[in-house]
This record gives structure tokens, C-alpha cells and sequence, in this order.
């Protein structure tokens, strides 16, 4: 089962923000802020970092908790 892994696109909206408007805070090609958002591609730890500063939020915000598996399965 996929899972988006992480929650930029919430976090934006959240801080009423674009894609547009982080692409150009992290000088980044708007196409790939837009993977990110859809999570079809997901950004270095560096660059999760930058946005997190860029935000005000703290890297962990914009993660997803990780699914825990049943031990019986």
C-alpha cells in the first residue's frame, strides 16, 4: 500500500502559501515543488530543512507518521 510520506502541500495551505511562492523561496523549478506536494517525488533532507525554515515549522511537521504493521501479519 502506498503512502504519501510527506505533507507539504498541507503545510501550505495550512500557512496560506503556493507552490509557486516556495519554488521561488528555495529557488527551485516549480515543477518539482509541485512532485513533492503530490508526493510522486519526495525532497532531500537538506531541502525538507529549508522548507521547514522557510514555513516556521518544524521538519517533523511536515512528515507523515510512519504505518505500524501488525505483528501477525
Amino acid at each position: 500500500m502506498e503512502r504519501d510520506l510527506n505533507r507539504i502541500k498541507l503545510v501550505l495551505v495550512e500557512k496560506k502559501r503556493t507552490n509557486k511562492w516556495l519554488a521561488e523561496q528555495l529557488g527551485k523549478d516549480p515543477a518539482t515543488v509541485s512532485k513533492w506536494c503530490t508526493n510522486s517525488a519526495q525532497p532531500g533532507l537538506g531541502t525538507l530543512f529549508a522548507i521547514a525554515e522557510q514555513l516556521n515549522v518544524q521538519v517533523r511537521d511536515l512528515l507523515n507518521e510512519p504505518i505500524k504493521e501488525c505483528a501477525n501479519q
